[in-house]
């Protein structure tokens, strides 16, 4: 594609990487057929193509509207059309930019400036977090289906091994993970002491940042990002293996520390080396041993969603697959399992109507073979299905875990 920006912007980093990423784009369209919201909404405007477009119009310094950021907006940022493409675009980083310049040229109302500051500063604090969940829990019984649906229910917490071992890796509790299911990591760490590794929790480390950088609060999220580093750093020094993430969403971010922060001349080789230790929990299982875990589970039948932020994000594919089916699980046929559910971050609560249509469209899938149990790899994917599933929907990991006993 060619290009023609605005010398403002091919002057700083972010325009010369926006200049690169458009650029690659050789506008075949091949996007469009993968993209959830063109498929529901049929405007090109609302498709990978059509919002390249329009990001490649604000760099050349042509007039930015409200129209322009609703169609951003609308964007999950799910990256399925980076896996489809041909050509290798960066959709993905090339949104975040967009979104971060029209953000600063046309602002937002009231409402909307409230309603994401808030999310940036309660969700990514567990502290913050907690109450609200736990009232949820305890009105949820007078509240409207509608909302009570969107509660997670507590859970009864399971026990951490407290063995040590000389193999060791970090681990990523994260924001809504630590508050909503903290048995996703407890079972995770069960599971890996069982194979002679012991998972480690820093304390100083938090929220991945995700949050605040998919709502164009850049700094904000860069801050986190560099929180997480410190946090983390003295333990890499002695000998950490890795940094175990089992939310693909934080996983996609955190592998994206060392592109992120190349440009900060005090992190950048810290944030590189974070990044390159990073795994999500199927890529550290994949390699170990797993011949003693057996589907002694009470669940016969699986239906594995895999999130965006895996397949797409990470591009890890079929490996979560494999695990399950090694331990004597059977996978049921998921239609169109390259589509996302509509959970997104925080998409599902800024854009509801088009994450519920999405919703609907992937349990009908998932639940076409009539699965005993749905499962999944990211938080917020897991809440997402569980609103509206019906039936048990679980962190694949803890499936290992029973089975593991």
């Amino acid at each position: 594609m060619q290009t023609n920006l605005s010398q403002q912007y091919l002057e700083t980093p972010q325009g010369q990487e926006a200049n690169d990423i458009l650029r690659a784009c050789v506008h075949c369209g091949f996007c469009t057929a993968t993209c959830p919201t063109y498929q529901l909404l049929g405007d090109e405007l609302d498709g990978p193509r059509g919002r390249i477009y329009l990001i490649k119009q604000v760099l050349e310094g042509n007039a930015v509207t409200h129209k322009t950021q609703q169609h951003l907006d609308r964007c999950l940022t799910c990256r399925a059309c980076e896996t489809t493409c041909p050509s290798g675009v960066r959709y993905g980083r090339l949104a975040e930019i967009g979104r971060e310049l029209v953000e600063e040229k046309v602002g937002r109302g009231k409402f909307e400036t409230l309603q994401r500051w808030l999310l940036r500063k309660v969700v990514p604090y567990p502290k913050r977090f907690a109450p609200l969940v736990r009232a949820g829990n305890l009105f949820r019984n007078v509240m409207p289906a509608a909302l009570r649906n969107q509660i997670p229910t507590l859970q009864t917490p399971i026990s951490r091994p407290e063995q040590t071992h000389a193999r060791k890796m970090l681990v990523l509790e994260g924001c809504v993970q630590s508050v909503s299911t903290p048995n996703t990591n407890a079972a995770a760490a069960r599971v890996l002491n069982r194979l002679g590794i012991e998972l480690i929790s820093a304390e100083r480390a938090g929220c991945c940042g995700a949050v605040s950088h998919h709502l164009s609060a850049t700094e904000e999220g860069l801050d986190f990002m560099r929180s997480n580093i410190a946090a983390w750093w003295s333990h890499i020094e002695a000998g950490a293996e890795a940094i175990v993430i089992t939310a693909s969403g934080c996983g996609a971010m955190v592998k994206e520390y060392g592109d992120l922060l190349k440009h900060d001349p005090a992190w950048a080789e810290q944030a590189a080396r974070v990044s390159d230790l990073t795994r999500d929990i199927s890529e550290v299982l994949r390699d170990e041993d797993l011949s003693q875990l057996d589907n002694n589970s009470g669940y016969s039948k699986v239906a594995f969603h895999s999130p965006c932020t895996l397949q797409h994000g990470q591009q890890v594919h079929g490996v979560v697959e494999t695990i399950l089916q090694n331990a004597g699980f059977t996978l049921t046929a998921v239609p169109d399992a390259h589509l996302c559910c509509g959970s997104a971050g925080t998409y599902s609560i800024l854009q509801p109507a088009l994450s519920q249509q999405l919703l609907d469209n992937k349990l009908t899938a998932l639940q076409g073979d009539e699965p005993d149990v749905i499962a999944t790899a990211n938080i917020g994917c897991q809440m997402h299905l569980a609103s509206k599933a019906g039936k048990p929907v679980k962190h694949w990991i803890e499936l290992l875990d029973t089975a593991d006993q």
